[in-house]
């Protein structure tokens, strides 16, 4: 294999769900090596998420690939003084517990930065490490809550709130995190220092609402749902068809112009009411049932070879089953297999990540709880018996 762009660094995950985890993931696929530290006792809780293959969740083995699993009791006073060990020689320490939770176990910031001053520590959290709302609990939908993302997703005049389908707030901290901790590493080459990282769902989110901010701090306005439409453009939305809806971006005036020949609205291209992307926008009530008209006399494929041929930026509405099976996917590869010591090769999501020098990797499928316990002792030194006492007395466990 190719080396990664990471390889060589380190990096420690303390993590449940899916901040970390997925933070980590992103440094993992690059290159770097994850060690990812669980409670003996169950470990990361996504491993307790259906469904399951072979008594493995199958969500874990995905969002965990290409990591080692140690798991250390950091309660006990020896699994501590592990994990300062472990510290010590690592580059960077991702976590997503709650705040202060670092601290009452003795391994925060502060004290592991006394011990590695080139520690770079990433901490994710629901509201950030302070402000009145550090201590809430901070999942997903509280954070898409609080960050304006439920006011504006759904149905034009919809009552009931609507979450974003995937835990975005979750995966965008993430993204950050891992972007920050990248950052971090530059800095360092320069001043030889690591630095303490705080990243949060709930500003994650509220990062995301681009036209939202120019539109309230413009004209006061408060963005509401608008279903699949456009902040400010139309018509940019799903469309329906005899069969179901396909997508359409047609903002611009050469694809507007198309977009109204293929439909044969040629008479939509002189009315003043839609001869602007804005006035399109404006008047968006009055232009949809027009073009839904036409477009429900034929189905979305037809539609979408159509206005494809005609240059106008368009695609189908696909299932998760059509997309696991999509022919530009398979083209490039996206979807590959990794191993695992109990399933065999696992499928998983590629990262869309495409360095031509140094490309992101599915080494492996996310570990057994404990599986490289044994290993990364013994790369710090540890010597068999002293192993085998910390094993006897529950601060590791040895994966089987």
């Amino acid at each position: 294999m190719a080396e990664g762009a990471l390889t060589g660094i380190r990096v420690i995950e303390v993590g449940n769900f899916m901040a970390a985890p997925f933070c980590t993931l992103q440094l993992a696929d690059l290159g770097a090596d994850v060690i990812k530290v669980e409670n003996p006792d169950g470990g990361d809780q996504v491993r307790a998420n259906a469904p399951f293959i072979e008594g493995e969740s199958s969500s874990f083995v995905r969002l965990n690939r290409n990591k080692r699993s140690l798991a250390l009791d950091l309660k006990a006073p020896k699994g501590k003084e592990l994990f300062r060990r472990l510290v010590r020689g690592a580059d960077v320490l991702v976590e997503n517990l709650r705040p202060g939770t670092m601290r009452d176990l003795e391994l925060d910031w502060p004290r592991l930065s006394s011990e590695n001053p080139r520690l770079i520590y990433v901490a994710a959290s629901g509201w950030g490490q302070d402000g009145p709302y550090s201590q809430r609990p901070g999942l997903d939908i509280m954070a898409q809550a609080m960050c304006g993302l439920m006011s504006i997703t759904g149905e034009e005049g919809g009552r009931v709130p609507v979450k974003v389908g995937v835990p975005v707030t979750d995966l965008t901290c993430a993204l950050y995190g891992a972007l920050a901790a990248v950052a971090a590493l530059h800095v360092r080459d320069r001043t030889g220092r690591g630095q303490f990282i705080d990243v949060s769902l709930f500003e994650s989110g509220v990062s995301l609402a681009v036209w939202e901010a120019g539109q309230y701090f413009a004209t006061g306005e408060v963005p509401r749902p608008r279903g699949s439409a456009h902040q400010n453009s139309a018509p940019y939305q799903a469309l329906r068809s005899s069969d179901g809806f396909f997508t359409v971006g047609a903002t611009t005036a050469p694809n507007w112009d198309a977009f109204c020949i293929v439909l044969g609205l040629e008479n939509l291209k002189n009315d003043p009411r839609f001869s602007k992307n804005h006035l399109r926008f404006q008047n968006r009530s009055e232009l949809i049932p027009s073009i839904e008209a036409v477009t429900i006399t034929q189905s979305s494929r037809h539609w979408v070879d159509a206005l494809t041929a005609a240059g106008v930026p368009c695609a189908l509405m696909q299932t998760y089953d059509q997309v696991f099976s999509d022919p530009q996917l398979k083209a490039r590869n996206f979807f590959q297999d990794a191993p695992h010591p109990k399933l065999g090769p696992v499928r998983q999501i590629g990262s869309p990540m495409r360095l031509s020098e140094t490309p992101a990797q599915m080494r492996r499928a996310g570990p057994l709880l404990g599986e490289h316990s044994l290993e990364v002792l013994r790369e710090l030194g540890y010597p068999p018996q002293e192993i085998e006492q910390l094993r006897q007395l529950r601060v590791i466990r040895v994966g089987e």
